[in-house]
């Protein structure tokens, strides 16, 4: 039975294999409902195949893993229904408009009203002015928010993001933070993948460290700090960061 205190996504002794290649080796997390859960960790440590499980794309040599209170080795359909996963690269049809890109998806899950849910989704995802424009012409932040938007058509409960900023530029970059915010401040539940640290502790309620097939550590961002000694206060002139300047300079030959 499925209550409101029951995590979204929970993972227990999770073992994946690839020949003689142990990918994942015992993983175990669980991630609460309308949160953001960032799992980061570098290439090869596990991320995406454990996704893959998740999404109900690949299945898992041993341990067990549930998504919305539904398993996904025995209930694929269901889990499937709850879910929705957006990979490292947009998969937008570049052909077709923002809204036509909508439309079609919303047609596939034969939902009524495609136009008016484009619509809305444009809206939300401040891609109304762009909808009648080829996703071809989008920049990178805009065709990923499309995206996005495309993946959430249905309401599904669950998403899963995997590394959703690879190869963005830092303005795009915080374009889709606020977007992955937005998502869970209205209850829909958040996992995401990243190597990106900035990223993880910008976003994360919870993080997890995958390393090696393996859970390292997991907890709040206050949690993991408390795991290194002390930081010894000193005196240091603040200078800006990379970031900040980017942004300074590019905001300002835009104005």
């Amino acid at each position: 039975m499925t209550t409101a205190s029951t995590p979204a996504i929970r993972v227990s002794g999770l073992e994946k294999s690839f020949g003689e290649l142990e990918v994942l080796r015992g993983v175990d997390l669980e991630v609460q409902r309308g949160s953001i859960f960032a799992l980061l960790g570098g290439n090869g440590a596990g991320k995406t195949t454990l996704v893959r499980i998740l999404s109900t794309l690949l299945r898992a040599d041993g341990g067990t893993a549930s998504v919305a209170g539904h398993d996904v080795a025995t209930a694929p359909d269901t889990v499937r229904e709850a879910i929705s996963l957006t990979g490292q690269f947009a998969a937008v049809d570049e052909v077709l408009t923002g809204r036509e890109n909508l439309m079609l998806v919303a047609q596939l899950r034969r939902l009524h009203s495609p136009g008016v849910i484009a619509d809305d989704l444009l809206a939300r995802f401040s891609l109304t002015e762009a909808g009648s424009r080829r996703a071809g012409t989008y920049s990178g932040g805009m065709r990923r928010r499309l995206d996005i938007a495309m993946s959430l058509i249905g309401d599904p409960p669950v998403i899963f993001l995997d590394e959703p900023t690879t190869g963005l530029d830092p303005q795009a970059r915080i374009e889709v933070w606020q977007t992955v915010q937005a998502l869970a401040g209205a209850g829909t539940t958040v996992l995401l993948t990243t190597q990106y640290l900035d990223e993880a502790e910008h976003l994360a309620d919870r993080i997890a460290i995958l390393h090696r097939g393996r859970i390292l550590v997991e907890g709040t961002l206050a949690e993991l700090k408390k795991l290194l000694p002390a930081a010894t206060v000193e005196y240091v002139e603040k200078q800006p960061t990379l970031e900040e300047i980017f942004l300074a300079l590019t905001e300002e030959k835009a104005a």
